[in-house]
């Protein structure tokens, strides 16, 4: 969908946090700081000279200490919502998968073939997690209208949000890749019929913001 000339158009970024210390492993509600090369990765993505007037986190340290930095160099405002903290992966969270699968494969394998159906062991729903995220979301389209904003999360909510925007049945969820510190464009605004619409410009990118366009 191209912008309509004359609406208000909101743009907002997701950004992925960089690797945290301790490497890949489910870490759900876990307050890892970001590695030495977690924050080398985010000052890529972020690039020289960022578009965003606003910057928004997830509490989660990972997110959050960078957001936070960002915003103090290039004197922008900083917001947190506790709703994008990442979602809760119960008994396996501090555990890397290829363990997991080792100790007890199933329900490692069940909750890839149906998170919805099949979610970790004393985990979040996904249901519950969806509509918490997602009330976030339209909270940042509500303060932020016509604005370039920077969300920067965890892999589950930025899932969680392109599911949202792309429609896509919740099951489907796992299969959207979103690596660390790459940077997704979500455009919204209203649509011929004046109803609010959000539509994918990119995805998945590395290498600090294009231009908009």
């Amino acid at each position: 969908m191209h912008p309509i000339p004359g609406t208000p158009v909101t743009v907002v970024d997701l950004l992925r946090h960089g690797m945290p210390r301790g490497g890949g492993r489910y870490r759900g509600s876990l307050d890892d700081p970001l590695a030495e090369q977690g924050w080398a990765q985010m000052w890529e993505a972020a690039g020289p000279n960022p578009p965003w007037s606003v910057v928004v986190s997830s509490p989660l340290r990972r997110c959050a200490e960078f957001a936070v930095a960002l915003a103090r160099r290039h004197g922008l405002p900083v917001e947190q919502d506790p709703r994008l903290r990442e979602v809760g992966f119960g008994r396996w969270e501090g555990h890397r998968v290829a363990d997991l699968l080792a100790a007890d494969p199933e329900p490692v394998r069940a909750y890839w073939r149906d998170p919805v159906a099949h979610p970790p062991p004393g985990g979040e729903p996904l249901p519950a997690f969806r509509e918490r995220v997602v009330a976030a979301w339209e909270t940042l389209l509500a303060r932020h209208q016509a604005r370039h904003v920077l969300l920067v999360g965890h892999g589950g909510v930025l899932r969680m949000l392109l599911a949202h925007v792309l429609e896509m049945p919740l099951a489907g969820v796992l299969r959207l890749e979103v690596p660390h510190a790459s940077l997704t464009r979500i455009r919204v605004q209203p649509d011929i019929n004046g109803r609010r619409t959000a539509s994918l410009v990119f995805h998945a990118r590395t290498g600090g913001p294009p231009e908009l366009g």
